[in-house]
């Protein structure tokens, strides 16, 4: 599949209304796909909609119904789905992990680990079934890079990565599912990070997930992307070297 290709196909994004997920709904309309952008909010996914031309849906990803209703309506609206980009987040503000409040710690689980997974157990029963479909989902640096001290949101995209390793495995030559890392884009989330962190352009994350849609990259399922640091032409130049060499993965150096 080429790039052009992706005219008139499903897009499904959660986390739409802002920041990276808005990027990537922009990225993908403008690349002829029709585009639904969830939120629990309604506001922002609204004027992301309107941008986009696209469908906005209030969702909670953490809650299997609510869930089961966003895929029902973006397939009736829009028509099967032919990418899911979970990029739905929340992170905790966090001091010592023993004096925060247990609900609110692992409600940051409910969003980002629970959240991916319900997404991707309601799509995969027909993307099966069609014989077509990608999963992007967004996970971070922080799963994976010495330093952190933020427990929830380092612990849950560690999830992330390593839930869609293993689906991807359970997928292979059927469905397609990636882990990507955004990079630091400036967003509300991130904004107390200071004017003077390393941040990654904000196209980027749009840029990667575009070419993963378009099928230039679906042998390297499974494999841990960085939209900064992997650049989309120069992954494909090397699919052979990263698959020989096992490549772009998060082991365990003894």
């Amino acid at each position: 599949m080429t790039d052009g290709e992706l005219q008139g196909q499903v897009a499904l994004i959660t986390g739409g209304g802002r920041g990276i997920g808005r990027n990537i709904a922009v990225e993908l309309a403008g690349a002829g796909m029709k585009v639904a952008v969830t939120a629990r909010s309604t506001g922002e996914i609204e004027e992301t909609a309107a941008e986009v031309d696209g469908l906005a849906i209030q969702c909670d990803v953490s809650d299997r119904e609510s869930v089961e209703r966003m895929v029902a309506e973006t397939e009736e609206k829009l028509g099967p789905l032919d990418l899911l980009v979970s990029n739905a987040g929340i992170s905790l503000e966090e001091g010592a992990a023993w004096e925060l409040d247990p609900d609110e710690w692992w409600r940051v689980f409910e969003v980002n680990v629970l959240g991916v997974y319900l997404c991707c157990r309601t799509v995969v029963p027909s993307m099966l079934g069609r014989g077509r479909g990608r999963i992007v989902n967004v996970a971070s640096g922080a799963a994976y890079l010495p330093g952190s001290s933020s427990t929830a949101y380092s612990a849950s995209k560690a999830a992330v990565h390593r839930f869609s390793e293993t689906l991807a495995n359970q997928l292979t030559g059927r469905v397609p599912v990636f882990s990507i890392s955004p990079g630091l884009v400036k967003t509300r989330m991130t904004e107390p990070f200071g004017e003077d962190a390393p941040w990654t352009p904000p196209e980027l994350a749009p840029r990667l997930v575009r070419a993963l849609a378009s099928g230039r990259l679906d042998e390297l399922a499974g494999r841990y992307l960085h939209a900064e640091h992997d650049d989309v032409d120069a992954l494909a130049a090397r699919i052979d070297e990263i698959l020989e060499n096992d490549l772009n993965a998060i082991r365990l150096q003894r």
